[in-house]
């Protein structure tokens, strides 16, 4: 884990707090603003991020001097650490800005909680990575200008010194080489342990990074069929397995039970041979390692390599007073231009080709467009149910029980009791 993630993904303030709060402020609450006509306000958590902040302005001046805009856009920016709260307050007075960004996992969290409308803009989506474009009973509520892609990196001199293979898209590790590379990256006396999973984070970190390795076992955080259950999906035998196979790291001395606050750093620093990280990283890593540096795709551990799918994207609020300007900006912001501009100041996926056609690290050939073609062929989005932050919480507190030494049947059967129980008490979330 690193600064760099903690900004571009949610913190688990967003699942704590935001199924609580809006059981109490009550469904459809945050349907009216008083905002006039002629200026309307978008809200951002990018206060503490000010190279995304600049991008994010420059788009917003760049429209409002155009010509065809229809409203003057004004940005109002929070640390991210307060933002999911300003927003429930503002819900539950009815105070609403007219634009949004929201974490992408939670926007069908936000649409069945009548925060937000469905979007109606002049742009097609269809070429969008389908992680940059958030749904919920069939209905677009949110678009982001990115993503990012989970990968291990490595030192091709290590795995060379080791007699192990690189993985590639098209021949992924197995389990069993996953394993067979472990105990020969292990077996150079390199390091104490050779594999850094990122075991100190916490919050959105836990779903985002270690579910995807519970779906490449078959199982998953619900079942999807109608999201009312996660009974037989998140505790059958499958997901055991996942959690045996995920202490079992641990037990044989491949990853420390908690790793350091900054496995990026440390991995560079030599703490580890094998690190399972993000984009995000990659360009530290390459100005640190040049050509040594590999970057593969996850394990293939039964149902094809798996990674989280969205990150942060834009909506429009139901109680907006001018929705025909707040559309016409998001759709003016979906420009290549403008995507390229927010990809460049973040080092993420861009979220059209011909947005990465003008970032040269994405386009095609582009030392980072491994990451795209991870995107395209692995990203799984999280579970697309107003469910997804209470089951994100529990899924996390199993995560960190396993990792603790608890029994995985045990762990799991406790976080699918909450769920449902969850899933039910709020009426199965229905619209």
């Amino acid at each position: 884990m690193n600064k760099r993630f903690t900004r571009i993904l949610a913190t688990s303030i967003t699942a704590a707090a935001l199924v609580g709060s809006l059981g109490a402020c009550g469904k459809g609450s945050a349907s009216a603003t008083s905002e006039g006509t002629k200026e309307i306000t978008m809200w951002t958590h990018n206060a503490g991020n000010p190279e995304e902040l600049a991008s994010i302005q420059g788009v917003v001046d760049s429209y409002n001097k155009s010509s065809g805009a229809k409203a003057k856009i004004k940005v109002q920016a929070f640390p991210q650490e307060s933002y999911n709260d300003s927003v429930v307050s503002a819900a539950a007075a009815g105070k609403l800005p007219c634009i949004v960004d929201i974490d992408g996992p939670n926007v069908p969290n936000w649409a069945w909680a009548k925060y937000l409308t469905p979007l109606k803009l002049s742009t097609d989506l269809s070429a969008n990575l389908p992680s940059t474009v958030a749904k919920w009973e069939g209905q677009t509520y949110a678009v982001g200008y990115y993503d990012v892609a989970l990968a291990m990196l490595a030192r091709a001199s290590d795995l060379k010194a080791a007699g192990v293979r690189a993985a590639t898209i098209e021949q992924p590790w197995t389990k069993a080489e996953f394993q067979d590379a472990l105990t020969k990256l292990k077996a150079l006396g390199k390091w104490e342990y050779p594999l850094d999973m990122g075991t100190a984070g916490s919050g959105e970190w836990l779903p985002y990074g270690y579910s995807p390795f519970l779906q490449s076992f078959g199982a998953d955080l619900i079942n999807r069929d109608g999201f009312q259950s996660a009974d037989g999906v998140l505790n059958g035998d499958k997901a055991v397995e996942w959690a045996k196979w995920f202490r079992g790291l641990a037990d044989q001395g491949f990853m420390a039970t908690k790793s350091g606050k900054d496995s990026t750093q440390d991995f560079l620093n030599n703490k580890s041979g094998l690190l399972y990280t993000g984009s995000w990283a990659a360009d530290k890593a390459r100005a640190a390692l040049g050509d040594d540096l590999v970057v593969m795709p996850t394990v293939d551990l039964g149902n094809g390599p798996k990674i989280g799918g969205a990150s942060w994207q834009w909506g429009v609020t139901q109680g907006c007073a001018n929705t025909d300007a707040a559309m016409d900006y998001l759709s003016y912001s979906l420009k290549p231009e403008n995507l390229a501009a927010v990809a460049k100041a973040t080092g993420t996926i861009p979220a059209t080709d011909e947005a990465a056609a003008l970032v040269p690290s994405f386009a095609k050939g582009g030392t980072n467009r491994i990451f795209m073609d991870f995107s395209r062929q692995y990203a799984v989005m999280r579970p697309e149910t107003p469910a997804y932050p209470f089951i994100a919480t529990e899924y996390g507190k199993a995560v960190q029980d396993v990792l603790a030494g608890a029994d995985p049947q045990t762990a799991l059967d406790k976080a699918v009791k909450a769920i449902d129980a969850n899933i039910k008490s709020n009426g199965g979330y229905k619209n």
